[in-house]
């Protein structure tokens, strides 16, 4: 789309000169004598950027500028000044305007500073639209679960970003810890600033400090350069402190000092800097046996544990695993493009079946891969890991053939329950013998006398 400028100089050959040259470019330009005319034209049809003298009659560049800012605060304004006005123009800056260019005009420079002003609208606006999308990635309604937990969880989750207070979320991993942190962030009053997320489980301790805090070039070997710390960086948004168990525990008691005196001391420097940053955590342990056995700070504990929103395994919450599944098979059907409509009964009856020791995550990348082999209408247990299917019969709920004896029905229980539990456990014959209490050469005893098939 061309870009519309308007050029506003009571000089008409100012404004013809500088017509020329900007059509010259592409751009469609207009031109007006004084601010008063130029302010209906842009009322009329506002103009992606507006050059304007200071002084002028009727309305001078200020006073447009005013108006402008006050109409149509995302049009950009350049102010024209002579030397001797500079002070002036200044003033302009700090009033929005976006640039000033002083008198005799230099065309090249005036090309150069509208196409970078240009670039940067068109920045800010992919950024604005970048964060529209980020904040409806991480919105509430992408926390899937329709459970009495779930519900409770999403009052909390609601409740809490609306407000500035520290947040620890806890549960398992695979659970979604940083996707309620981001829910939370991208729904708070913080949502136009940084969301900064540190694994503290992957940073080296005797780096640790310098990753938070920042250091000084030279405050010690390697230390080259200044660097900002991830918590200044953060500043005026989110911090998210995964894995917050993991953090060294001398480096805990600075970190509750950061959280206390809303300030931190870089390494090598003594003049503490003040930061503006909302701390939320996130553990898969326990953090008051973390406490009880000295590897974790009870006041650091305290501090950040204003709220803390537990998250339930999907053990807890089985009525949500047909939910994800279809809401992770939509998302991958969609971007693989195939027209797969769902999952058949035997299929979903594996998911329901299976013990998600990797939680949600397990889940999402079981139903990635079925989409990936799916060539059908429903994902079948064909399509499923081998580890989810059930072993020949062995899915089905027991139900003894009619006429049986006790003895024959015993043995077709223990028949499905050893087949169940091989397949729970990927045909691992060692952890399938621990797990029934019986010795292995007893398993494979029975194996053979239930006629089990080896696999």
């Amino acid at each position: 789309m061309v870009q519309r400028l308007l050029v506003v100089d009571d000089e008409q050959i100012i404004r013809e000169s500088l017509s020329f040259i900007l059509k010259k470019e592409g751009y469609s330009v207009e031109d007006a004598p004084n601010g008063r005319d130029a302010l209906t034209r842009h009322e009329a049809n506002p103009f992606d950027i507006i050059i304007t003298d200071i002084e002028m009659p009727e309305m001078k560049g200020v006073e447009l500028l005013r108006q402008i800012r006050q109409r149509t605060p995302q049009a950009l304004v350049i102010i024209i000044t002579a030397f001797a006005s500079v002070e002036t123009a200044i003033q302009a800056l700090r009033e929005g305007a976006s640039d000033y260019i002083l008198k005799p005009i230099n065309f090249d420079d005036l090309l150069h500073r509208v196409k970078k002003l240009l670039e940067y609208r068109a920045l800010a606006t992919e950024n604005s639209l970048l964060r529209q999308e980020l904040q409806r990635t991480y919105d509430f309604d992408q926390i899937i679960g329709q459970s009495q937990s779930m519900k409770r969880v999403f009052d909390v989750i609601q409740r809490v970003a609306a407000s500035e207070g520290t947040v620890l979320i806890t549960g398992k991993s695979g659970t979604g810890k940083e996707l309620v942190a981001r829910a939370i962030h991208y729904n708070s009053g913080r949502r136009e600033k940084r969301f900064v997320p540190i694994n503290c489980g992957a940073i080296v301790d005797t780096l640790f400090e310098s990753e938070l805090f920042g250091h000084k070039k030279g405050s010690f070997t390697g230390a080259t350069m200044d660097k900002d710390g991830l918590l200044r960086v953060a500043d005026g948004g989110t911090v998210f402190l995964d894995e917050v168990s993991e953090i060294p525990l001398p480096l805990q008691v600075k970190l509750l000092r950061a959280l206390e005196q809303r300030e931190i001391t870089p390494v090598g420097m003594t003049e503490p800097i003040n930061i503006d940053v909302r701390i939320i955590a996130a553990t898969n342990k326990d953090l008051r046996k973390e406490i009880e056995e000295g590897r974790f700070r009870d006041d650091l504990f305290y501090r950040l544990n204003v709220v803390e929103i537990g998250l339930p395994t999907l053990k807890e919450r089985p009525d949500d695993i047909p939910v994800l599944a279809q809401h992770f098979l939509e998302a991958f059907k969609k971007q693989m493009s195939k027209p797969i409509q769902g999952f058949s009964n035997d299929a979903m009856r594996a998911l329901l079946n299976h013990n998600w020791k990797g939680e949600v995550r397990e889940l999402e990348n079981v139903v990635e891969r079925a989409v990936i082999f799916c060539d059908d209408d429903f994902v079948k247990n064909e399509h499923l890991p081998e580890y989810i299917r059930p072993a020949d019969d062995a899915g089905a709920a027991f139900v003894p053939a009619a006429g049986n004896s006790l003895k024959d029905a015993v043995k077709q229980f223990e028949r499905q329950f050893i087949l169940q539990t091989l397949a729970a456990h990927q045909q691992n014959k060692e952890v399938t013998a621990r797990i029934l209490g019986v010795s292995l050469s007893s398993l494979y005893r029975k194996i053979e006398e239930l006629q089990i098939p080896a696999k």
